[in-house]
Formats: structure tokens, sequence, C-alpha cells
């Protein structure tokens, strides 16, 4: 049976961690995906551990920042060994650090190449997760999310599905172009329109207008994904969140046949 994992970045705004762990683990997951902030310290790295041991959590996937797998990424190795992670995924790029010319995304490609390299030299995996500014056409017709794979070789993709169709595009299409780099999937849905205003247009999985039906098949097919992750970025009740979310992926799957 599928594990779903759970990203906390979905539970910012509720509780503290230790209710959230705790709410987590009643609701049926085995699994967690970590934010920096939670490990950006040996104290704070060797707390969570204690957490995700009093609840039964794994945290084999965590997000990091790109300054620091530059800067610091002993610190990033450190703490996956303290906590089990397997895989990084480098989580986003602030606007204004953004590149305004297509050759600035191969060189950012290049970048990550460097920074990781620390990573996968201690048995680490390396990945990007996307949201829709990389599949917005570039100047000279390319994207940067073409650009960013070009230049990275080795590097994995945690897809966010419902941000590349917030992006204007069809995931299917990429996930048969990148099967092979798709390691971890990101559960989320869209609300349809005019529908969840106060949680920014995002729904629970199954309650929008994402189609994972076909989304599942052509993972299934394309893919060899390690590890699918629920997320909603604004839940206005992440316990009515959780809960939905693992009941929608179980049912999910067990009609894919997956």
């Amino acid at each position: 049976m599928q594990d779903f994992s759970y990203q906390l970045y979905s539970s910012r705004n509720h509780g503290p961690l230790p209710d959230t762990l705790q709410m987590l683990a009643t609701a049926g997951y085995t699994q967690v995906e970590g934010l920096p902030a939670m490990f950006d310290s040996d104290t704070k790295t060797a707390k969570l551990k204690e957490l995700l041991e009093q609840n039964k959590l794994a945290m084999p996937t965590a997000h990091c920042l790109l300054p620091t797998m530059e800067q610091d990424a002993q610190a990033l190795i450190r703490a996956a060994q303290t906590l089990g992670i397997k895989r990084y995924y480098c989580a986003y790029i602030v606007p204004e650090a953004r590149p305004a010319e297509p050759e600035g995304w191969t060189r950012f490609g290049q970048r990550l190449t460097a920074a990781g390299a620390a990573l996968r030299e201690a048995g680490l995996g390396l990945g990007w997760h996307n949201h829709d500014f990389e599949f917005a056409t570039l100047a000279d017709g390319s994207y940067a999310i073409d650009r960013i794979f070009a230049a990275t070789p080795q590097l994995e993709w945690e897809i966010d599905v419902a941000w590349i169709i917030k992006g204007g595009q069809d995931p299917l299409r990429w996930i048969e172009k990148y099967g092979a780099r798709i390691t971890t999937v990101h559960v989320k849905d869209i609300a349809p329109p005019g529908q969840c205003g106060d949680e920014d247009g995002w729904a629970d999985p199954g309650a929008g207008t994402v189609d994972w039906t076909a989304t599942l098949a052509t993972l299934a097919e394309h893919t060899n994904v390690q590890y699918y992750v629920v997320e909603h970025d604004k839940p206005s009740d992440d316990n009515r969140f959780a809960a939905n979310a693992i009941a929608y992926c179980r049912k999910a799957f067990a009609n894919s046949g997956s």
C-alpha cells in the first residue's frame, strides 16, 4: 500500500508543530516533508527528530534553499543524517532573484549542479520543486524548466502538477517529457473558478479541477515516483485538509491499481 506524505508548509499558519505532527499521525500519515526553517540549526534538528519519533513519523524528503546549499551544505547533510532525509528539493527562487534573460536560467541550472555536488557525494538525492514561473514562455520561446534541466543532468524533479496548470501548461505533457526525473509528486488541487477565495483558490485533493485520474495513470506509465506528498498552500482548516487528502489519495490509488 502506498504511504502518503504531508508537506508541513500546509500547516504553517495553524497549530504549533507538536500538535500538527500528532494530528497527522492520528489521521493516518506515516511521513511528512520538512521545511528549511525546521532544521536550520542542530538544536532544532534534534528537537524535530524527537517529535517525529514520538509520533512514529518519517521525513524522507525535505525542502531546502539554494543559498543554504551554496553556503552550508554540511548543515543539510547533518540534518539528513539525523532525520533520515533521503532527498532534498530546492523549493523556490524569489522573484527578484529570477533571471531576466533565457541564458540566465541555464546559468541558474549550473549553479544548482555546483551547489548540489556535496549533497550527491553524501548519497542524497537533489531535485527541483516547481511553481508556475518555470512554465512561462521566455523571450526566445524556451522555458525556464527546460533550461534548468538541460544544465543539470542529475537533477531530480518534485513535480507540482497544480502549479504547472496555474502556469497555463498541460502537466501530462511535462510528465511524459521528464518522467525519468520525477521522484516525488505534490498532490494538490485547484478550486473551480470563484470558489475557495479564502484559501487562495486552492482545494482539497479530489475536490477541485485537477484531473488526478489521468495524472496518476500518466505518472504510473512514465515515472518511478518514490513519494506522493499532499499539499495545500492555504487551508482554512488543516485538520480538514489532512483528513480529506489522505482519504482521497487512498481511494484514488486503490481505484487506479497503483
